[in-house]
């Protein structure tokens, strides 16, 4: 059995005279800017979002979380000062959202904010080649987690087979949702044909795993609008699962995609309470990422879970 390799993990620096972001920043591969989103929970000075951002003004003795070689980079807004995780009381689970009165799939990119948990989600299709090492690691550290299936991949290829059959054995830990049969986004297609994929799809995982996929989907590249929605709602496929976090996971590096420590920061740059975070099965640095992640998620009070726990199921 392949085992990951250490995530990248956080660095404490302690400031002394003379130090600036910038400089530290230098000799720690990485950018002030960087260290000040990793720090401004605990220095509110160093949050860039804030009118009150004073990157030059930090004191001897401040203790500065850092990732080594990693740098951030800033695609679309960080989420702001984190809240206070509030944690839901033993035994019991928040209400789920309603539904559409019209019968729509209800559209989702996060749940209860101010919640201490966290939903990672899978998707599963497309390369496979670290898809058993990958699910095998959640098994084996207890970590949930909601894996969205493409149908055909999984039921036609070795790899999906046996990745699908660790997931069916272990039902405490995987929700199993839909990622279509093929993974053509369902705004190319007609009402039938999305008929079609998500009820091959279905079928297939029904038979290999005997849970359904309902009512959990997510459309394909997210591309999605009214007349999925109705359609997939219409045939039970009622909560149209988005996401808040995209880890950019499924490219290669040798595609300029992100090393594992650039998923890392990623996600615990952006995770908060109810997040969604988009990973990928066959994610190139994904397997060596998700320590980093999990132990990093832990570290501020967030919980891993799957979908049917954060919402209620």
């Amino acid at each position: 059995m392949s085992s990951a390799s250490p995530g990248p993990s956080f660095f404490v620096y302690t400031v002394v005279r003379g130090d600036s972001l910038l400089s530290i920043g230098r000799r720690y591969g990485t950018t002030g800017r960087s260290i000040a989103y990793w720090n401004r929970d605990t220095y509110p000075s160093l949050d860039p979002d804030s009118r009150d951002y004073a990157p030059n003004r930090i004191e001897i003795g401040w203790k500065l979380r850092l990732i080594p070689n990693v740098t951030l980079d800033d695609q679309g807004p960080l989420p702001s000062r984190r809240p206070t995780p509030i944690p839901i009381p033993s035994g019991s689970r928040p209400p789920p959202p309603s539904l559409p009165a019209d019968g729509s799939a209800l559209l989702l990119s996060n749940g209860l904010r101010g919640s201490h948990v966290v939903a990672l989600t899978f998707n599963l299709g497309g390369d496979l080649a670290p898809s058993v090492e990958i699910v095998t690691w959640l098994i084996d550290n207890d970590v949930p987690a909601t894996i969205f299936v493409e149908g055909q991949t999984v039921s036609t290829t070795d790899p999906g087979r046996r990745a699908l059959q660790a997931i069916s054995a272990h039902p405490d830990l995987f929700t199993v949702a839909s990622y279509s049969w093929d993974g053509t986004p369902f705004t190319d297609l007609s009402a039938d044909q999305i008929r079609d994929q998500l009820t091959l799809t279905e079928d297939a995982i029904s038979t290999a795993t005997g849970r359904s996929t309902r009512p959990f989907f997510r459309p394909p590249l997210g591309a999605q609008d009214g007349r999925v929605r109705s359609t997939a709602g219409a045939l039970g496929w009622t909560w149209m699962v988005m996401w808040d976090v995209d880890a950019l996971d499924a490219k290669p590096e040798s595609e300029g995609g992100p090393t594992a420590g650039d998923v890392v920061a990623k996600v615990l740059s952006r995770a908060q309470g109810g997040s969604i975070v988009q990973l990928h099965i066959g994610g190139q640095n994904t397997l060596a990422a998700l320590p980093g992640i999990v132990d990093g998620l832990r570290a501020r009070g967030l919980e891993p879970v799957s979908l049917n726990t954060m919402f209620g199921f």
